[in-house]
């Protein structure tokens, strides 16, 4: 992987788990603290990634994106459910709308850390809200902060933003915002909308009218793992990138995606997760000038899963990524004994080398996977110029 080349910061502060849906719900905050206690745990804070505070986004700037009766909707955390509000995904809390806006205004500190370039590379775990719509909040996403970001960037004067999104769900709320802007590149690939929430993000959904091409998905197979889920990402995403040569980088990272996930189909390790986040920061580098922005997003295996892989990917963001057969500190698995009353992992690894097959060598129409990467080829790639054919 390439040097860092400058400094790497990720935008936190404990408040942050106050995005808390409640104790029976899936998004459980704790993925986030655990997650930050391994990162302090390893070194990985402060080793090449300074921690910077988060701020509060005003309602001017989540105007930019969102219609202001959702504003005033979540304000009075209201059961509403034309705002999506009340419903047993987005269940109103106390304070939610102090909560939602504050990680919104985490990401746009991230944003702002690259663009002005005080940071080369910026995260924010606890965003990544890909969900939320305009008018309406959707699938655990009250604001969608990713949105407001891109669009900070682009009123700041960027020319072309490129987001790539790996949640195992199709990011709908950021797709659907920049539909009609050529000078937005989303990509997304999920477990398919046929087998999974929110429904949406085939092959031939390609943006808006004044935009054809903007928008580009690949909808992969239930039970996709590393092998495949890679080879299907080097098949689309870097030819796009290298293209479309984005000023920004902006990444979505929800390890729902895993084996273990209780909301999902796909069969990724966090080895195979890591390699992805490997392969975006070195894109990044390739054809951003190495200006990454970084959030979380899905991922509900709450201490199996979502703290190592994060964790990966806080020290990839930093520059000194961890070795995967790291083993994970007493401290912290003392930590998640005493507060959960369980064990946890020992290593970073699930002990799998992701290794795939490139798509140069070959497409088998006779698998489904192949025939998704296929499909979202032949639709997207010629609206880029590229060949579509291996």
């Amino acid at each position: 992987m390439p040097a860092c080349q400058g400094p790497a910061t990720v935008v936190f502060d404990q408040s942050l788990t106050e995005y808390d849906f409640g104790p029976d719900h899936p998004m459980a905050p704790m993925r986030v603290d655990l997650t930050m206690r391994l990162a302090a745990d390893l070194g990985v804070l402060g080793a090449g990634l300074r921690q910077v505070a988060a701020p509060m986004a005003s309602e001017d700037v989540l105007a930019t994106v969102h219609d202001p009766a959702l504003i005033e909707a979540v304000q009075r955390a209201a059961h509403d459910e034309r705002f999506g509000l009340g419903t047993d995904d987005n269940p109103v809390f106390s304070g939610m709308h102090h909560a939602s806006a504050h990680i919104v205004g985490a990401s746009v500190e991230a944003f702002r850390q690259v663009w002005s370039g005080e940071s080369l590379h910026s995260a924010n775990i606890t965003g990544g809200l890909h969900h939320a719509m305009p008018k309406r909040a959707s699938g655990f996403c009250i604001y969608n902060d990713v949105a407001v970001g891109i669009q900070y960037l682009l009123d700041q004067g960027a020319q072309r933003v490129a987001y790539v999104d790996v949640d195992v769900h199709h990011g709908d709320g950021v797709e659907r915002i920049f539909w009609n802007d050529p000078r937005v590149l989303t990509i997304s690939l999920h477990e398919t909308g046929q087998m999974l929430f929110p429904g949406t993000g085939f092959p031939a959904d390609l943006g808006g009218p004044d935009a054809l091409g903007s928008a580009v998905n690949v909808a992969l197979p239930p039970g996709t793992s590393d092998g495949g889920w890679l080879r299907a990402f080097h098949a689309v995403v870097p030819p796009l990138l290298r293209e479309f040569r984005p000023d920004v980088l902006v990444t979505q990272h929800g390890c729902d995606s895993h084996t273990e996930d209780p909301l999902a189909h796909l069969m990724l390790t966090v080895d195979g997760q890591r390699a992805a986040y490997l392969a975006l920061h070195d894109l990044a580098h390739e054809v951003a000038g190495g200006r990454w922005v970084v959030t979380g997003g899905g991922g509900y295996a709450v201490v199996d899963v979502v703290p190592r892989a994060w964790t990966h990917l806080l020290a990839i963001v930093g520059g000194r990524p961890l070795a995967p057969d790291t083993e994970t500190p007493d401290s912290w698995r003392e930590h998640v004994l005493a507060r959960l009353g369980r064990g946890a992992p020992h290593r970073l690894t699930d002990g799998r080398d992701p290794i795939y097959r490139d798509w140069s060598e070959g497409y088998d129409p006779d698998t489904w996977l192949d025939r998704a990467v296929h499909g979202t080829r032949m639709e997207a790639f010629p609206l880029h110029g590229l060949d579509p054919m291996p």
